[in-house]
Parts: structure tokens; sequence; C-alpha cells
């Protein structure tokens, strides 16, 4: 039914479109003081050079002898839970930094009171395999210019040493906040998200001072605040934008891929779909909001009709949360794409939990939990 209802979409779309077409930074300092309490050891990650640093001072330590040698530093922060898309970006960082950091710290401050910080997939274990796989890659890679260097890997007492801010909106404590892009969009459904992406990334971007940070187009507004913080606040610091990784039906990778269990992850492609039928209206000229989104719009409807009439254990329900047309420096929505600046087409949507889940049915990490999923597409100007 799925399936069937897509090829419906495209065969009338087709029809629609033949009828009217429309390296080294500037000197650092740091700061080098033994932390108060005893924290877990530093450790080096088994049959590698790569470094596991727990606490500030160390990793100081180790940083000022890059500089001292005149190494450059790459930083690719994370949350854990690695993919494909974060091989990527270390990837990406090996090739233009001579040491590579990877953080692997699940920030609490951005993450909403009743959101999934708890549920969150935390995989030690499978991430430093990956970085051990990745590692050796990178050591048969003669065309890689560094390595992975050092994990830091921090407890919350170490990165927010008063306490983390609270996750309420009008929270108290010490915290960054980027606004207006920060407010709209994922910052209207997230309020706090932003908040504690901008201040944990200020905390890394201090503690590691790299030449370099990595960030996935994925996260295309989360890139757009990084940068703007950057330049507002002066920071000695450069933000790389990677590509979006896909698995091959276009879904956008990401580490809560692992909630949906296999029957919503047949549908789960539904807002990759529509953002590509808007790209392709781009393609063809079309430059207004409602021939851009008009389309997407009308595959969505039609997807989740398809899925009403389907059985309650066949089926897969979801809401959007929205579908935008944004301004690409402010992500504010825009009527008409300026053709010289281009766009980003971005959206979300909430997998909800399946109905009459059937015995032995994979229903994904934690028995599948709602799913909130993004994704984005940039319209590249067409005018010089």
């Amino acid at each position: 039914m799925f399936s069937q209802a897509i090829r419906q979409f495209v065969s009338v779309s087709e029809r629609r479109a033949t009828t009217s077409r429309c390296i080294i930074g500037s000197p650092r300092t740091f700061s080098t003081s033994p932390s108060v309490r005893a924290r877990v050891k530093d450790q080096v990650i088994p049959n590698t050079e790569i470094k596991v640093f727990r606490e500030i001072s160390t990793l100081r330590r180790w940083r000022s002898k890059q500089l001292h040698d005149y190494r450059s530093v790459g930083l690719v922060p994370t949350m854990g839970a690695l993919h494909e898309g974060h091989l990527s970006l270390i990837r990406l960082a090996a090739k233009e930094n001579y040491s590579v950091v990877v953080s692997i710290y699940v920030n609490p401050t951005q993450f909403g009171v009743h959101e999934d910080l708890d549920s969150y997939p935390k995989t030690w274990m499978q991430d430093v395999e990956m970085l051990k796989d990745l590692d050796r890659e990178l050591a048969n890679d003669g065309g890689n210019l560094g390595k992975i260097a050092a994990v830091f890997a921090p407890t919350t007492e170490e990165m927010y040493p008063s306490g983390p801010p609270s996750q309420e909106v009008d929270g108290k404590g010490s915290f960054v906040t980027i606004t207006p892009v920060g407010e709209v969009l994922e910052g209207a459904s997230r309020p706090t998200f932003f908040r504690g992406v901008a201040t944990v990334c200020m905390k890394l971007f201090n503690i590691v001072t790299p030449e370099k940070v990595y960030f996935g187009q994925k996260d295309v507004q989360q890139t757009v605040v990084i940068k703007k913080m950057v330049k507002d606040f002066c920071m000695d610091v450069q933000v790389v934008i990677g590509e979006t990784k896909r698995e091959p039906d276009g879904l956008a990778l990401s580490s809560r891929n692992v909630y949906l269990g296999s029957r919503r992850r047949k549908v789960a492609t539904v807002l990759s779909m529509a953002l590509k039928v808007a790209e392709a209206a781009y393609v063809r000229g079309c430059r207004s909001r409602d021939e851009l989104l008009g389309p997407a719009n009308e595959l969505i409807k039609l997807l989740l009709e398809s899925q009403f009439h389907m059985k309650p254990e066949d089926r897969v329900k979801y809401e959007i949360d929205y579908i935008s047309l944004a301004d690409p420096d402010t992500m504010q929505e825009v009527e008409e794409v300026d053709e010289k600046k281009g766009a980003i087409l971005s959206g979300a949507v909430k997998m909800l939990p399946v109905e009459c889940p059937q015995e032995g049915e994979d229903l994904g990490l934690a028995d599948g939990p709602p799913v909130r999923l993004i994704d984005n597409i940039i319209l590249r100007p067409v005018q010089i």
C-alpha cells in the first residue's frame, strides 16, 4: 500500500511537470589546573594509540603538547551511538588535521524535561570498536594527514562543575543562548535544545581549542546556530560541515533510528521523500513557497491516508511537526527562494508507537517509543 501510494503520487507529479514548467591557528593558552577530585583514570583504547581522556586537565596538557609540536587539532563532537555519518566526519577531520579528537558525551542540557535522555542509546563498547576499525583504515590510507588521537568522554560532573542548568525553559544556570535562529523550527518544538547545544559546544571548543570543528548537515539548524555562535563570540575556530549520510532508501542516518523497529523503519522515509519532491520542483524552476512545499505536503497527506486504510497490526502512524522553506543564514521562513542565496528545505516527523504489536515483532530499542526524525535538503544558489 505504501509503495503503491508513492507510485501513484510520482505518476501524477510527472504529468503535472510536463504540463506546467513553472592550518595551524594563532597561539593559544591553556589552563592545566588539577581537578578538584579524583576522576575515572584516563586510558588508551586497547591495540591502538587512541587516548581516552575523562578529565579536562589531562586533555589540556595533551593539547598543549600538540601546540608545542605544531600539530593541528580537529574536533568531532558526538553523543556516542556512532554511525557512518559520524565516521565520515572523522575521516574528513583526519584529512585536514594532524590529530583528531572525538568527543563522546550525552549532554543533558539539550534534552527537554520529557525527552529521551534516560533512554538515549549509550553504546560505549560498540563505539570503541568502530573507532578501532576506523583507526586501522586511516593508518592504511596514505592520503590522510592525521589520525584519531584522542577520545574525550567526560562525566557530567566534569563538564558542569556547578551542576548543569535546569532543563526547564526558565531554568537557572550558566548557559549560552543564540537567538533568534535558535528559537524557530527545532527551537520552537524543543525550546531548550539549542541552549544546551550552544552551551556544551562552547565548553568543548574552550576545552579542546581545535583549529577546526566538524558537524553533519543533517542537523542543519544546529550548524547555523554554531556558526553564528562562533562568529558572534569571535571564536578562533573554523566550522566545517560534512554532507548528510543516508541509507540506500534515502533515510538520513541518525543515532535515533535504532528506536524505529522494522515496521516504522519502512515508513520512516516519508520525510526524505517529501523533501525530494520539493527539491525536484526547485530543479524544474519553481521558486515560490506554494510551488515547492505544496507537492511535498500533498505526498505526506497521501502516504498518511494509505496507512489509515491498513489494518492496525500493519500500519504506522506519524505526525508532521513542520515542513520548512527557510533562509540559509537565519532559518526564517521565506515566501520565495532568492536565487543568489538558495534556501534550506527541512522538516521533522514524529513516528508514533506501533499499534497492536505482534508477538516477536521488532519494535526497536526500548520497545519503540515515539521517535522524532529530522532531515533537510540544501537548495543551492543558481545565480552568482
